[in-house]
């Protein structure tokens, strides 16, 4: 591979976050996400069902206003295992392959994260004035 074709950092992580989203367990959405510090990945997650349940596929969808509820959210998931496994996330970056909804925002924020990379934008504007009131980056990967 030549240096015109390495990617960055950035693309690097996102797409790792693409390949954890294969791990979903449920069908809807295939969202991923990874947790970073420094160029060094810290935690990742998918999104999927409550630990020891069934998944979506054998247990069927529980749906809320469009939404199937049963799963929980990639970046959730990320900052669970991160805590897990003790592993500190404060002023992390988490790279996420669609905006997070507004819940997840809400996690990351109290996380103490501090840039949000997505790829889609996906669903709630409210991320962006919050965000920018708390001095949240969020950056939009094509």
């Amino acid at each position: 591979m030549s240096k015109n074709t390495r990617v960055s950092w950035e693309q690097y992580f996102m797409n790792i976050a693409c390949e954890v989203a294969t791990r979903s367990t449920c069908d809807r959405k295939n969202i991923g996400a990874v947790i970073v510090r420094d160029k060094s990945i810290l935690s990742t997650g998918y999104n999927g069902s409550i630990r020891g349940l069934a998944h979506c596929g054998e247990a069927g969808h529980e749906m809320e206003n469009g939404h199937c509820v049963r799963t929980i959210h990639a970046e959730a998931n990320a900052i669970v295992q991160a805590a897990r496994n003790g592993v500190r996330i404060e002023g992390a970056e988490i790279y996420v392959t669609a905006s997070p909804c507004y819940n997840c925002f809400k996690i990351i924020a109290n996380a103490g994260i501090k840039k949000i990379y997505f790829g889609e934008f996906y669903r709630d504007e409210r991320i962006r004035e919050h965000a920018r009131e708390l001095g949240i980056e969020l950056v939009h990967l094509d």
